[in-house]
């Protein structure tokens, strides 16, 4: 990996044409350099504000550099993709701004949201199968019954070309750069952001980065067997295959390929809203958590990460603010043994009032336990101040003779 070729539709060239082709039609998004990150890494990150387009995401780019490009009887016809995520959004907004009728396919269980979403910028959306495979299918047939034009989501070198306009931007942007960490699901924004880097500055090091979950292009380069599959909070690149086209131009291009967990995409999530101030999905922190994951591999290196996408749930990111308050300890559901009996439960407040730790749930288990029928186990939801204040509670609880155990969440990262 890491030898710089050419690969026909996608070059420096293609992607200088991409830019002149898309200016003044999506935003110019800021490169920042963080200093709080940078010190908490031990790397200097320069991020690249991508969930600041239209749609909150670079997908933009590449639909729209894609579009720009079709023959006009073929644009009148009107464009279909397969897509639940975030390049249905920006075709659809930009087709419809350019009087493209725009045919989005999705699975039957595509949250209600997502269809919205889409439909609101004017795509067409229609519902086929159960999983993605079977609507990609569909959306293939529609093709040719309907003589529309298919904009691959990532597998195209258009498409490729108008994603590497990121890496223009943030090299004129941040010129000291020189390592590159990139989200990569069907490796179209890393293939476009890598031949544009490589052309511009061949000894800038492209680093791929794959959800743990989902290690595609790592089996493909590596000749591996992980497994692939689960729930990731990064579903933006939780990806089984990597594009054919897209595989080939990274295989040259990348300088290494990285996996994360998801408890390091979930850090990276909230260390993004509470310091940058700024939303970014599982996929687009994921940069971000390769370097707190692997931090040996980025120290002391100026890294431009780019924040692919802010589409995420507000109810996902709730709860990844609230697991991430507990993985540093200032929030905790305390496990305490009770005797069911009057002011129990109100002599163990009075601990937690004298330690200042504050309440937030109580929860009684009496009947699905396998204590004695006059014991109880209560579960509390607590806030402190800090680790070292949860910690002095549990030490006073313990020494007033109760059994306290915390209730642990999984992927810790520390």
């Amino acid at each position: 990996m890491g030898d710089d070729k050419t690969h026909e539709g996608l070059s420096l060239e293609t992607i200088r044409a991409a830019a002149e082709r898309i200016e003044g039609q999506v935003v110019r998004t800021p490169t920042r350099h963080s200093r709080t990150l940078s010190e908490i890494t031990g790397a200097n990150i320069w991020l690249k504000f991508e969930n600041l387009q239209f749609t909150a995401s670079y997908k933009e780019r590449g639909a729209l550099n894609a579009l720009l490009q079709l023959d006009p009887a073929d644009a009148k016809r009107g464009v279909i993709a397969a897509s639940a995520g975030n390049h249905s959004q920006g075709l659809s907004y930009h087709g419809t701004r350019q009087d493209i009728p725009v045919t989005i396919v999705m699975p039957k269980s595509t949250p209600t949201i997502k269809i919205r979403q889409t439909e609101m910028v004017g795509g067409k959306v229609e519902l086929f199968g159960e999983t993605f495979d079977e609507a990609y299918a569909h959306a293939r047939e529609l093709e040719r019954e309907r003589g529309l034009t298919f904009v691959h989501p990532f597998d195209d070198p258009q498409v490729a070309s108008g994603q590497g306009t990121v890496a223009l931007e943030m090299l004129e942007d941040a010129p000291e750069l020189d390592m590159l960490a990139i989200p990569i699901g069907g490796g179209g924004l890393s293939s476009g952001m890598g031949t544009a880097a490589k052309a511009l500055r061949p000894e800038i090091e492209v680093i791929g980065v794959e959800a743990q979950l989902y290690p595609a292009l790592y089996n493909t380069l590596n000749g591996t067997d992980l497994p692939i599959g689960g729930d990731s909070i990064a579903e933006g690149i939780a990806v089984k295959e990597p594009g054919h086209f897209t595989r080939e131009v990274l295989r040259d291009l990348l300088d290494d390929l990285l996996l994360v967990d998801e408890g390091h995409i979930e850090s990276a999530i909230a260390l993004l809203l509470t310091i940058e101030k700024t939303v970014a999905e599982g996929a687009g922190a994921s940069g971000l958590a390769a370097v707190l994951q692997h931090r040996e591999k980025f120290a002391g290196r100026n890294v431009g990460i780019p924040l692919c996408g802010g589409n995420i749930d507000t109810r996902l990111l709730a709860n990844v603010l609230l697991r991430d308050l507990a993985r540093s300890g200032r929030y905790a559901r305390l496990r305490i043994m009770l005797i069911d009996r009057p002011g129990a439960l109100y002599q163990v407040m009075k601990l937690f009032a004298e330690r200042n730790v504050n309440i937030i749930e109580v929860i009684h288990h009496r009947v699905f336990t396998s204590l004695p029928a006059k014991d109880s186990m209560t579960d509390i939801e607590c806030e402190a101040r800090d680790a070292e204040q949860l910690d002095a509670l549990v030490a006073s609880l313990r020494e007033a003779g109760y059994s306290v155990s915390r209730v642990e969440i999984d992927q810790r990262t520390d």
